[in-house]
């Protein structure tokens, strides 16, 4: 994914002078991961409510700024000093009240609404580039029915509406959904992913790197076999079966 991402530095820059990396929502750091191996650094700035993620975050890469707060409550210009811009911004806000997996159950406006904090940077410090990933269900962001069930008559509104207004502030903006086994992950799902950017630089989409054993890319030596589970199990530790209750 972020192999495909190239960021503008007009000049040589020292380390308080280059664009700045911002991870919102930031978890365990696997984004942030993907990011250090693309550009050769980790985020400058790491973002989340919850304790316990940022102490993951922080042990997997302690050059990061690490900011234990709610994004709402936080105004982006005072995270981005005087004379620095964002080079990067990336944003996984919590997907669980977008996802098809939840089933019928009623969904929290205020948790789908997270997103809006994208356009919120975008106004303040205008990051050069937006990223955002999140369930595939995410493109059908819409408003909710009394019963805080999303309105079918109008799926996707406030998706298309949240686009316009990243368009509005200068902003390409395209989406796909990717699966992640095609990129070398031992896992089948399915995410949508969205690249917004302002540096005038084209939005470019990664190539598949992996395929179907029997695909003809795959046949044919053009791409790598999907990777299965088995490769990252460590199967010498010992796992008692979630059905022996004995344990």
């Amino acid at each position: 994914m972020f192999d495909a991402l190239q960021l503008e530095h007009p000049a040589p820059e020292t380390a308080s002078s280059a664009p700045m990396i911002v991870d919102s929502f930031a978890g365990g750091g696997g984004a942030s991961t993907g990011i250090e191996r693309a550009l050769g650094r980790s985020p400058d700035v790491a973002i989340n409510h919850d304790p316990a993620a940022l102490a993951m975050h922080e042990a997997n890469h302690p050059d990061t700024r690490h900011m234990i707060t709610s994004i709402y409550a936080i105004d982006p210009r005072d995270v981005v000093p005087r004379g620095r811009s964002v080079g990067l911004a990336w944003f996984s806000p919590d997907c669980k009240h977008h996802s098809k997996a939840k089933g019928g159950k009623p969904v929290s406006k205020n948790i789908r609404d997270l997103a809006w904090v994208v356009v919120h940077w975008a106004e303040r410090v205008a990051p050069d580039v937006i990223m955002l990933e999140n369930v595939e269900e995410f493109q059908d962001w819409g408003p909710l029915l009394e019963n805080d069930r999303p309105d079918p008559e109008r799926r996707g509104e406030t998706f298309r509406l949240w686009v316009r207004k990243l368009r509005r502030l200068g902003y390409k903006v395209d989406w796909r959904r990717l699966r992640a086994c095609n990129y070398g992950a031992p896992t089948i799902r399915q995410r949508l992913f969205v690249i917004a950017r302002r540096d005038g630089r084209p939005i470019v989409w990664p190539e598949p790197t992996h395929g179907a054993p029997d695909s003809a890319e795959v046949i044919a030596g053009i791409r790598k076999p999907w990777r299965t589970a088995a490769e990252i199990i460590d199967w010498s530790l010992p796992c008692p079966s979630i059905f022996d209750s004995s344990a």
